[in-house]
């Protein structure tokens, strides 16, 4: 048996194993748990002082134009810390991306434009413009967003992150 042959059986013995277990429940689950809460800015006065008041509510009904903040919590439910977690979202259908508003303390922000295959610094993507040549992307070219923590997660804590869309 030469060891291309041997790397071969290996590997096609463990992706059985895998799927047998995974077939059974037994492969434990992410311990990364990611959630996300869609919120609006809510503007009034307060009376008694006379000044604005922003307030951030459940985006339950949103119109072409708003703007929504999406929190998101990314949850070590492991019993050991995470090693510089990555978390990865998708903006919603139907939303723009609103540019340099991915946020994340400790984090760095990746983007992809392609489904969540391929991520990279904004700056560093392009597409090609109606006349064949690059262009640098805009926000309604962004279809997730990744954030790299650049800490570890401990146990049992929660880290958060954040973006902005605009309702198309």
């Amino acid at each position: 048996m030469n060891t291309q042959t041997g790397v071969a059986r290996f590997s096609a013995g463990f992706l059985a194993l895998l799927s047998s277990a995974i077939a059974l429940g037994q492969v434990p689950p992410d311990p990364l748990q990611v959630r996300a809460i869609a919120e609006v800015e809510s503007k009034s006065v307060d009376a008694g002082r006379g000044r604005a008041v922003v307030k951030l509510i459940p985006a339950d009904r949103v119109v072409p134009g708003d703007r929504v903040i999406y929190t998101v919590e990314a949850r070590n439910t492991g019993a050991t810390a995470l090693d510089t977690p990555v978390v990865t979202y998708a903006v919603p259908d139907h939303m723009r991306y609103v540019v340099d508003s991915a946020v994340g303390p400790g984090a760095e922000v990746r983007f992809s434009i392609d489904g969540g295959h391929h991520f990279d610094r904004a700056e560093n993507l392009k597409l090609r413009g109606p006349d064949g040549r690059p262009r640098a992307v805009v926000g309604a070219d962004i279809t997730h967003i990744r954030w790299q923590l650049k800490n570890s997660l401990k146990a049992n804590s929660v880290a958060f992150v954040r973006f902005r869309a605009l309702v198309q």
